[in-house]
């Protein structure tokens, strides 16, 4: 019996975001890479025993991201600018790493614009790492392999 070569699956914390092409920041979250297809019931006369589920939409929860604050303004500048006039819709991608940092698989959200920023929560007894939130509306999600 010969044994195939092992495939771990790939870990969670290695991955970097790009938008529009640039590398932006080194963010510790992202969170709200779903979708889901919401449905409608029908109720066809004569068939007593089920309902049909028919597809109506796709929708997209906002994207959620973290990362340290530094001394980079790209983000805060995007943000701000929204905040006086029409937003800058940006096309944004995930990517996942493996183990050895090679790109394997992303996902690519579609005119994305800023619609939250949090700053840190600052504490003179704490030692925690100042962290940021930027949330992000889209108008998709496309998957991709890169290798």
């Amino acid at each position: 019996m010969t044994t195939g070569e092992r495939i771990d699956p790939y870990l969670d914390f290695r991955f970097h975001v790009e938008l529009d092409s640039l590398l932006v920041a080194g963010f510790s979250d992202v969170q709200g890479l779903e979708m889901e297809v919401e449905t409608e019931e029908y109720k066809e006369g004569g068939r007593n025993h089920y309902t049909h589920s028919l597809p109506t939409r796709i929708t997209f929860p906002n994207l959620t991201f973290q990362k340290g604050l530094t001394n980079s303004h790209e983000l805060w500048t995007w943000v701000a600018e929204s905040l006086h006039g029409p937003a800058q819709r940006r096309t944004g991608r995930i990517i996942l790493l493996d183990q050895s940092g090679v790109e394997v698989r992303g996902w690519e959200f579609q005119n994305g614009y800023p619609v939250r920023w949090e700053g840190p929560d600052l504490s003179a007894e704490g030692s925690d790492v100042a962290i940021e939130t930027l949330e992000i509306a889209h108008e998709g999600l496309r998957a991709f392999g890169v290798g």
